[in-house]
């Protein structure tokens, strides 16, 4: 692509798609727009971990140049799983081994930093609408009444995604099942006995259409998440939704703060109902939720699986907002991988960008269709009547 006919490209949402999209474009000389409705990168807490994947995520960062600096900063020890009974038996201990960089956990703060770099972010443009085929080119419209207009719009803002109406009508649904999420901090010294028994990694408890599954972060945080099927209006909270313009969340996997619910005030009830619904429950995977220092509500929403579009010139997706699946750990390593291949197929095709976009759609679409129904059938197993349905889930990956 000459520099003549480079066209002018914005992604929305600085996310991992998002950034991933704009850092490989970078890379390679092509100037891109971000634009994020945050005021600015540390405006909202970043959320927990992720585990990035070698052919997935770790392959999106080095298509960026970034795959040693994020070998520096990520934690292979993340990688060590442990499965209790609800009266506490260990059921399974998976550790990593010494060489083993397979699936790596990274703060997410961390690896947003480290992708932020030196790119053009946009801060405090919260897009509303994107219309295409608006003259000379695509217009996104502001919240504070400004436009822009661009060559290419790619949406990577997530389940509720702005971007999305544009090229489709579908909406995520409820998956039936709802996370209430909490943290702890300072856990190594503040709660030894809570610091062994999550360890290096994560400890995940399976009981009878809940499961409580706890995931160490750096510096001694810890993020814990109750998981439960319910119907939307039956969730322990005793508030509404405290934003009126926020969407119900969709994915912690895919941007954890954005849009939960926070409880706010009445902790202590949230606490005391999750406690109950618990019941039974081994004392120290209770004392998980005791020690909670605040409550989130995320229900989880998916978009159908094979969710496609007919192809619009000058609009794509990516990430969430083009193929929403349950939090298992694929999202955010399929989503940094289409940024990367998308940006990639960008700078260094020489043919007409919107052919190079609808040959990416129709690679994401196959791919991330065989994703969604493998995370589909494991959430409905994971937190399912039959436990043993949950480990079986994790014996088939070990193993695999």
């Amino acid at each position: 692509m000459s520099v003549l006919t480079r066209p002018r490209i914005a992604v929305v949402g600085s996310g991992p798609a998002g950034l991933t999209f704009a850092r490989v474009l970078h890379r390679h000389g092509h100037p891109v727009t971000v634009l994020e409705r945050d005021p600015a990168p540390d405006a909202r807490p970043p959320g927990g971990t992720l585990d990035l994947h070698e052919g997935l995520g770790q392959l999106a960062l080095d298509k960026a140049g970034l795959l040693d600096r994020f070998r520096a900063l990520a934690r292979p020890e993340g990688q060590a799983m442990r499965i209790l009974d609800v009266d506490g038996t260990v059921l399974r201990d998976w550790r990593p081994g010494p060489d083993e960089r397979a699936n790596p956990e990274i703060d997410r703060g961390q690896l947003r930093d480290l992708l932020l770099g030196p790119l053009d972010v946009r801060w405090g443009r919260h897009v509303t609408r994107v219309e295409p085929g608006a003259g000379d080119g695509v217009r996104v419209h502001f919240a504070d009444g400004r436009q822009e207009t661009y060559d290419l719009v790619v949406g990577a803002d997530g389940a509720w995604s702005r971007t999305r109406p544009a090229l489709s009508p579908v909406t995520p649904r409820y998956t039936g099942v709802t996370l209430v999420e909490t943290s702890l901090d300072d856990v190594d010294t503040r709660h030894p006995d809570l610091a062994r028994l999550v360890g290096d990694g994560s400890v995940a408890v399976y009981g009878v259409n809940r499961a409580i599954v706890a995931q160490r972060g750096s510096g001694g945080h810890v993020k814990v998440y109750a998981q439960f099927r319910a119907p939307l209006d039956r969730h322990p909270e005793p508030n509404p939704n405290p934003n009126p313009d926020a969407d119900p969340d969709a994915d912690p996997d895919a941007d954890p703060t954005d849009t939960g619910t926070d409880v706010g005030p009445d902790t202590d009830t949230v606490r005391t109902a999750l406690l109950s619904m618990f019941d039974g429950w081994a004392a120290p995977v209770l004392e998980l939720l005791r020690h909670g220092t605040a409550f989130v509500r995320r229900p989880l929403y998916v978009l159908p699986v094979g969710h496609t579009w007919t192809h619009v010139r000058g609009v794509t997706l990516l990430g969430d907002a083009a193929h929403l699946m349950p939090p298992l750990g694929a999202g955010a390593n399929l989503a940094m991988l289409e940024g990367a291949e998308l940006a990639e197929a960008l700078a260094t095709g020489s043919g007409e960008p919107d052919d190079t976009v609808r040959a990416f759609e129709e690679r994401m679409w196959a791919r991330a269709a065989r994703w969604a129904v493998i995370t589909a059938a494991g959430l409905e197993r994971l937190v399912s009547p039959d436990p043993a349905e949950a480990l079986a889930v994790f014996d088939e990956v070990q193993s695999s």
